[in-house]
């Protein structure tokens, strides 16, 4: 919450007082002389009715108290602004609900006047110029109408908190100089944060919101913005989300609001919230990501780190929090592909399980993966990134061996990224994956290399374009090269949800490079997250082979044989861009020691 602010003492007439940053509500009956002289009984009875409902039911609400009554109005403080404002609106509505039925002209209307300001509390008085102001402010009100200051205005969330006019400059009696004031409305329906565009929902929209000191008034709540700022940061490196700007989300710091009235303010499909404790050197924090739409939670967790780490730059925490997440709406989307009718799934829903599903590698997902991004391709028959995975989807079917007709799948894949580029020339993603196509199915290598580079001169941070034009310098035998791009690689994307993909390239460029316990390791940790994937029990058995653990190696090679019974030496020299190479040879060598049969 917004609270007003500490007590601070000053000094009046040698009398010590504690003054204090309250929000001053001065609500007035318009013409009450004129009502009282035609119905003096009805228009008191609706006047206590209306006391009555502010003091039990709006006040308590909002933590306001109710100073003093004045007969034709009342006065009320409050610590928090936002407090403030909301039971103004809610006063103005219990009016509302007294007037109904009555003809205009014994409507009982009322005019309010807020200021925020340093004042002195007694047990039934206000005293300082914030209650003078709040009178002025209110003399700039018209029937039915709150005005408030400058001051209330700087914290409060246009459409969020309230709607808002600017009145201008306005002059008052008794004050010298004009006042800013604002006249104020109930919020409307309106999201702070338009809709994105139907060309720009390929990914789904987190907000992060400020996390929230676990006990108000310990922890520094400096903390909070730190944290959120760094994974809004860390979540925006990630392709596949988008994420609304920490302008936006600081809005909702302090508010009570659920996932779903955040989502439909900040059009966000996933909020993720948190609450975080300093205890010396150590903070720990409670986080939950949540699907705005239902409100349903998808990951909790409690993460612990040092305090002097975090605030010094250390990503640790940071880097476990964006992994999760970005594992959790993987899930949640893969999930969702999977129940509902594909015409009736959103564009990112079928780009995330595609993706997803294609990366498992099981016979079953990778055609149901096909599916989805065919569905996605003839939705958005000129999108670049639906497309471009398309074309991917062609590339790996041929590298895991289950390709009938591998001329047709590097045709139709050249055809989907050639699409792709005609749509946007500068697309990374497409770029990318073109120079994977050439590299892996037509083994143009040069054409390749120009497709690598200009996807990082449009994106130097696209991990995939670095990954693969390491693995595109490590089949040409250029293994320090392809060590280089390849590391650059998993520093960009050290979470990946694919990761056993970066660890099966980073392998193959060890190889290149004769780093072979460098590539065991690498091999063995993508083996450990996908054992399905064929380019890397071929790197394993080639590393186990190079380093004389010759049994290790035929044992890879039957794991091998199993998954890709047609594998031989002569089809992987058909379909490798190593073939031709010094590497590509020593390769064959090693895997037909190991027992691939000629």
């Amino acid at each position: 919450m917004a609270v007003a602010g500490p007590v601070r003492a000053k000094s009046i007439a040698a009398h010590e007082v504690a003054w204090v940053n309250r929000a001053v509500l001065l609500v007035d009956i318009v013409e009450f002389v004129r009502l009282v002289e035609e119905d003096e009984v009805g228009v008191i009875s609706r006047w206590l009715r209306l006391v009555g409902e502010v003091t039990t039911a709006i006040l308590p609400r909002c933590g306001g108290r109710l100073v003093k009554s004045l007969g034709d109005g009342m006065l009320l403080d409050f610590e928090d602004v936002r407090a403030a404002v909301w039971a103004a609106l809610a006063i103005r509505c219990a009016s509302e609900r007294e007037n109904a039925g009555c003809p205009p002209e014994r409507q009982m209307l009322l005019r309010m006047g807020l200021e925020l300001s340093d004042v002195i509390l007694q047990e039934d008085d206000i005293l300082g110029h914030g209650v003078n102001l709040a009178a002025r402010l209110m003399s700039l009100a018209g029937p039915g109408e709150i005005v408030v200051s400058q001051r209330v205005r700087d914290r409060l969330t246009p459409d969020l908190d309230a709607d808002i006019e600017d009145l201008g400059e306005c002059f008052v009696r008794h004050l010298r100089n004009p006042i800013r004031a604002y006249r104020i409305g109930p919020p409307g329906p309106r999201p702070i944060v338009g809709h994105r565009s139907a060309l720009d929902d390929l990914a789904p929209a987190i907000a992060v919101v400020p996390f929230a000191p676990r006990r108000t008034g310990e922890d520094d709540p400096v903390i909070g913005d730190v944290l959120a700022e760094e994974t809004i940061r860390a979540l925006s490196r990630t392709p596949d989300l988008d994420l609304i700007s920490r302008l936006s989300t600081s809005a909702f710091r302090g508010r009570d609001l659920g996932p779903s009235e955040i989502g439909a303010h900040l059009s966000a499909d996933y909020v993720l919230s948190g609450a975080y404790h300093c205890a010396g050197e150590r903070v720990s924090l409670d986080l939950e990501l949540a699907e705005a739409k239902s409100g349903r939670i998808l990951w909790i967790e409690h993460l612990e780190d040092d305090l002097a780490g975090l605030l010094s730059g250390d990503q640790e925490l940071i880097g476990r929090i964006v992994g999760a997440v970005g594992a959790a709406v993987m899930r949640r989307e893969l999930q969702r592909s999977k129940v509902h009718p594909l015409p009736t799934l959103q564009s990112y829903t079928l780009l995330l399980g595609a993706i997803t599903l294609m990366h498992r590698l099981s016979p079953s997902d990778f055609d149901e993966a096909r599916k989805l991004l065919q569905t996605l391709a003839d939705r958005r028959s000129r999108e670049p990134a639906a497309l471009a995975w398309l074309a991917n989807w062609h590339v790996l079917r041929v590298q895991q061996g289950w390709s009938p007709d591998q001329r047709r799948d590097a045709y139709l894949a050249l055809e989907c990224t050639k699409r792709a580029l005609d749509a946007d020339p500068d697309c990374s993603l497409a770029l990318t994956i073109d120079g994977f196509v050439h590299t892996n199915l037509l083994k143009r290598l040069d054409v390749a290399r120009e497709r690598y580079q200009r996807a990082l001169v449009t994106n130097p941070s696209n991990a995939r374009a670095w990954l693969l034009k390491g693995t595109l310098h490590a089949f040409a035998g250029e293994g320090s090269q392809a060590v280089v791009h390849s590391r650059r690689a998993l520093q960009l994307s050290p979470l990946d949800p694919h990761r056993y993909f970066y660890d099966s390239l980073a392998a193959t460029a060890y190889l290149s490079a004769h780093q072979f316990e460098h590539a065991l390791r690498a091999a063995e940790r993508s083996l450990r997250a996908n054992r399905t994937h064929t380019s890397t029990l071929r790197a394993t058995a080639i590393a186990q082979w190079q380093l004389g653990r010759h049994d290790e190696a035929r044992r890879t090679v039957q794991q091998l044989l199993r998954l890709e019974p047609s594998l031989t030496i002569t089809r992987w020299r058909e379909r490798s861009p190593s073939a031709e190479y010094d590497i590509g040879k020593e390769w064959a060598e090693a895997l037909r020691h190991a027992g691939v049969p000629d």
